[in-house]
């Protein structure tokens, strides 16, 4: 349950884009370029909305899925390794996030629609099939796509949320009946009236700066320390950065800030919103398994595995990934780890898709 509860997924809005398009069938070329040397945006019609991608390389096809708050710009590492090593990598901005389409419906976040999305990218691009590689809340998409088209995704990595399989009780119950009145953000998220995106909305660059650090960052004091909801909302309540870590430079914030502040927060925070919808949604899959090759990765200092070890890792995933071929778990890094970490993360990516 803990695993769930430190589910973070972050919502990161993208730079406008000006330029010209080129009309290619399904696939519309965009003209402009990236602030990463090499990478090709284009956009493309999937599962019935627009979605812009990020492209670099040639090669079998991997697609990487971003969390919250993230966006493609979170795997500007693993653009540039995985395609020198010959891979055709894909990264698009999830469904409510950058320059992709954001649905008002909160329902058309649910995880039917955002693994379908990653089904409809393969379908545009003329792909048959293609490895999957999920963080944070790309994590469970990637796992349930692997889950649901094993036949479309034939190898899966997971990284920073490991997948134990469908739990008994509903999670959001869970949430509910163990912090009460005491705060949580992911219950924040499911308030009403859109609380947690207005608060979000005004300070982009105070969450994304607050968010994007090591996890032995110097921070000030937080201003909100009392644990009751009552008190206020998210971003008092965690420490301010007192700077930004080695691996994410000032033009990195700008650019990911500068998303935020074109695309807002709300398309991201949807997802938090179906995660009792996806509980019941998955009913019939209780009993199933992942069958694809499957490798986890995570930071051994992120909150989301909560001090869990290598051995307890394996042991729990195996149960309903019986084709797990490893946990690796970085030492001394955090929840970010494919930036964090990102030749590492790069070498690791390599061996198990090659």
């Amino acid at each position: 349950m803990k695993r769930i509860f430190f589910l973070c997924a972050l919502v990161i809005s993208f730079q406008s884009l000006s330029a010209e398009i080129e009309k290619k069938g399904n696939h519309e070329v965009g003209m402009n370029k990236s602030p990463l040397e090499g990478v090709k945006f284009s956009f493309i019609e999937a599962n019935g909305i627009k979605m812009r991608l990020a492209e670099m390389g040639e090669g079998p096809l991997v697609l990487l899925a971003h969390g919250w708050p993230e966006s493609w710009y979170s795997w500007r590492h693993q653009m540039v390794g995985l395609s020198k090593a010959g891979f055709r990598v894909i990264a698009p901005d999830m469904r409510g996030y950058g320059k992709t389409d954001a649905p008002s419906e909160i329902d058309q976040y649910d995880i039917k629609h955002l693994t379908s999305d990653m089904v409809g990218i393969l379908d545009a691009l003329g792909e048959t099939t293609a490895s999957i590689v999920g963080h944070d809340w790309g994590a469970p998409v990637a796992t349930y796509s692997a889950l649901f088209y094993p036949e479309r995704f034939t190898r899966l990595v997971i990284m920073s949320v490991p997948y134990n399989g469908r739990q008994d009780q509903n999670p959001m119950e869970g949430m509910k009946a163990a912090f009460q009145d005491n705060f949580f953000y992911i219950l924040y998220h499911n308030e009403p009236n859109g609380v947690a995106e207005k608060e979000y909305d005004k300070d982009p660059s105070g969450l994304i700066s607050r968010f994007y650090q090591s996890p032995d960052s110097p921070r000030k004091p937080p201003k909100i320390t009392d644990s009751k909801r009552s008190a206020g909302g998210f971003l008092p309540r965690i420490g301010e950065a007192e700077g930004l870590p080695a691996w994410f430079s000032k033009e990195d914030l700008d650019y990911v800030v500068g998303q935020f502040e074109e695309s807002g927060f709300r398309g991201g925070v949807n997802y938090y919103r179906n995660i009792e919808r996806n509980w019941k949604l998955t009913e019939d899959l209780k009993d199933h398994n992942i069958k694809v090759p499957t490798l986890f990765l995570a930071g051994t200092q992120d909150m989301v595995i909560a001090g869990a070890s290598k051995e307890s890792l394996e042991s729990s995933m195996k149960e309903v990934i019986p084709l797990l071929e490893e946990v690796i778990l970085l030492p001394n890094i955090g929840h970010w780890v494919q930036q964090e970490a990102a030749e590492q993360t790069n070498s690791i990516l390599i061996d198990f898709l090659k």
